[in-house]
C-alpha cells in the first residue's frame, strides 16, 4: 500500500534531515560556513519534501492511532506530544535563521539556532521514533 512505504519515506526523510543537520553543525565548527550552508540548506530541502510525503500519506490514510494493547503506549504517547508540539515551532526557526543568514545578520542566526538546532534535531530523531514504535513496534499498518 502506497501509504505504507510514505510512512517508511517520511522515517527516511526524518533520519536524512537530522544527519545533515549534524554535519552541518559539524562544518561550522571546522569553520567551513560554505559546507555549512549547503548541508542545512539540504536538511531544510528534505524537511520540506518530508512535510508534501507526510501530508499525502495523511490524506491517502488518515492518522493511526497507537493500539491500546500495544507495548510501550504511554512512552509513545508522551514522544508524539513533544514531537508534534516541537515541529510546530521547527518551521519559524527554520525559516528565520535562512533569513538571517542570507542577510548576514550572524548574531540573530546564531541566537534562532540556538534554540532551533536542538528542537530540529528531536523533532527528526522522534520522527524516526514515532514511525519505529507505530509501525514496527506495535505492528500498525
Amino acid at each position: 500500500m502506497l501509504a505504507d512505504k510514505l510512512a517508511l519515506l517520511n522515517a527516511i526523510l526524518n533520519a536524512a534531515s537530522g544527519i545533515c543537520l549534524v554535519i552541518g553543525w559539524l562544518f561550522i565548527r571546522a569553520r567551513q560556513p560554505e559546507k555549512h550552508r549547503i548541508a542545512m540548506l539540504s536538511a531544510f530541502g528534505i524537511s520540506a519534501v518530508f512535510l508534501v510525503s507526510y501530508l499525502t500519506r495523511v490524506a491517502l490514510s488518515g492518522t493511526h492511532p497507537y493500539p491500546p494493547e500495544a507495548p510501550g503506549r504511554a512512552f509513545y504517547l508522551a514522544m508524539l506530544a513533544s514531537h508534534v508540539v516541537l515541529a510546530a515551532s521547527v518551521p519559524f526557526f527554520a525559516v528565520g535563521a535562512i533569513w538571517a543568514a542570507t542577510r548576514q545578520r550572524f548574531d540573530l542566526h546564531k541566537r534562532l539556532v540556538r534554540w532551533g538546532l536542538p528542537i530540529w534535531l528531536y523533532v527528526s530523531v522522534t520522527g524516526v521514533g514515532v514511525y519505529l514504535m507505530l509501525y514496527q513496534l506495535a505492528g500498525v499498518t
